[in-house]
């Protein structure tokens, strides 16, 4: 069925219509037309999350029967941020029975991956162009990711891009519960015929990039219901918006592992910091290694701190050992440090001990592995007293966060709301500001604890329960309370 030209009855013009078509038939131009292929289906167990039974699906001379008590996570690797969601989503099915299966759509030899490789090779490209650029980033990518994504004539396109995707769900069992991370795995996974999918919007400012119609649509936010429910500013005009059936706030979508002992690692920080021992600082560096000027900064400034004991500094160069290097140049002392460098056993052996123990100095962690690299911020986040970020995906973890500045439009909500609910600060565009408030959450102590305490107060009326519910839609055992 065509995706494109009704939107939640909202009709689109031809004129979009023809680019759509277009745009399609430019990929299967460059990448051919595999709607013939009959992809078969294995499995294959991640074992970096084998803690929670995730295999990968991945192409197969045969094709392997499914579990019965399935549920598969859609996604796709743009950056670490969908992949991150992805691992609550496995978690959270875990932990309510069912075993997860990993459905990266960008890892196959398929036409629609290459599609999405494309894309997102283009997306990454243009971060980091906007952290380089400021007319660049004022200019385009601001506004593109703002303004551009958010018409509703921007999904058009997408939909009729994802039809490309059909392939590779083939062989999957159509009634499978189905959470996908990303739109594109949404798109792709409806126009395959598939009848329980959940569509997890992962960003605070609503976009029309994320629509999926026929699939449940779930947010984190109030503010994020409000613009979905209407589609207010989507286009010119008034618009119909997405019905209840289909759009679901259900909190902010966290790991398992990382709620179940959220309260007792919150007493330890309390005691940290009541006690004067270094403050715990996780640095995260993300998917698409953008932000080096500002990361160079914060460690300069953060340097005298750990010298004097009265911050310890872990830093995830995620599988970016390229930012390392760079920042050794500039900083060759944090070689003399502690480095957990493709030691993901040992990293994991470190945190388990930083639970009891003083931790101090630089403590920096690179993985090569996509799946090390983006759970180490994991491991480390229960036992780190506070996070540095762009307002991304990580906006909505319970840890308490200072945000630096975002990249593209969409993330400044994020933060907004992050603030706003009091587990964060607000964002800090400049290095200078960021430096001011990293010197006023190391001096002034009340600050830190008060978000410690807004955390244990959103754990305990569900605001952490998002990957749960989105479980629950999927499976249809969902009760709207």
């Amino acid at each position: 069925m065509d995706k494109s030209s009704i939107i939640f009855g909202n009709e689109i013009d031809k004129k979009t219509i023809k680019k759509a078509n277009k745009s399609k038939k430019k990929y299967m131009k460059s990448y051919g037309d595999d709607s013939s292929k009959d992809y078969k289906l294995a499995f294959k167990p991640i074992e970096t999350l084998d803690f929670i039974g995730v295999s990968n699906i991945i192409f197969s001379n045969d094709s392997l029967e499914f579990p019965k008590n399935a549920l598969i996570v859609g996604n796709i690797r743009m950056g670490f941020g969908h992949y991150r969601i992805s691992i609550a989503m496995a978690s959270a099915a875990k932990a309510l029975g069912y075993e997860p299966l990993w459905l990266d759509l960008a890892s196959f030899d398929a036409t629609g991956s290459k599609m999405i490789r494309k894309q997102n090779e283009l997306y990454s490209k243009a971060s980091r162009i906007s952290q380089k650029s400021h007319l660049f980033n004022h200019f385009f990518w601001e506004p593109l990711n703002k303004d551009g994504f958010k018409e509703i004539t921007y999904n058009a396109k997408d939909q009729k891009n994802s039809e490309l995707l059909v392939p590779i769900f083939k062989n999957i069992p159509k009634d499978i519960p189905f959470i996908a991370t990303h739109v594109w795995p949404s798109q792709g996974a409806i126009h395959a015929g598939m009848k329980n999918v959940v569509n997890a919007i992962p960003d605070n400012w609503p976009m029309g990039l994320h629509l999926s119609e026929g699939a449940i649509h779930t947010v984190q936010t109030p503010f994020a219901y409000l613009g979905y429910k209407t589609l207010n500013g989507f286009a010119k005009k008034p618009l119909k918006g997405i019905p209840e059936k289909d759009l679901k706030m259900v909190g902010r979508y966290v790991d398992h592992e990382l709620l179940v002992n959220l309260e007792e690692d919150n007493l330890k920080r309390i005691e940290r910091i009541n006690n004067d021992k270094p403050l715990r600082i996780l640095i995260t560096v993300g998917g698409a290694g953008a932000g080096f000027n500002m990361f160079l900064g914060m460690i300069k400034h953060l340097l005298p701190y750990v010298k004097e004991n009265k911050v310890t500094l872990f830093i995830n160069y995620g599988d970016h050992e390229d930012v390392y290097n760079k920042m050794l140049k500039k900083i060759p002392e944090i070689n003399n440090y502690i480095k957990y460098f493709n030691q993901y056993s040992e990293l994991k052996e470190f945190v388990k001990n930083a639970y009891t123990n003083d931790i101090k100095g630089i403590i920096s962690i690179y993985n090569k592995d996509i799946f090390q690299a983006v759970y180490s911020t994991n491991l480390l986040m229960p036992i780190s007293d506070l996070l540095i970020t762009k307002p991304s995906e990580l906006v909505y973890y319970p840890i308490p966060k200072l945000f630096m500045r975002h990249i593209g439009g969409h993330e400044v909500y994020g933060a907004i709301n992050g603030q706003e609910l009091g587990d964060s600060t607000f964002e800090c565009p400049s290095l200078k500001e960021i430096n001011i408030m990293l010197d006023k959450l190391i001096s002034d102590k009340e600050i830190l604890i008060h978000m410690i305490k807004e955390i244990n107060r959103l754990k305990s009326i569900g605001a952490y329960n998002g990957a749960y519910e989105c479980v629950k839609l999927a499976v249809g055992d969902y009760k709207n309370e």
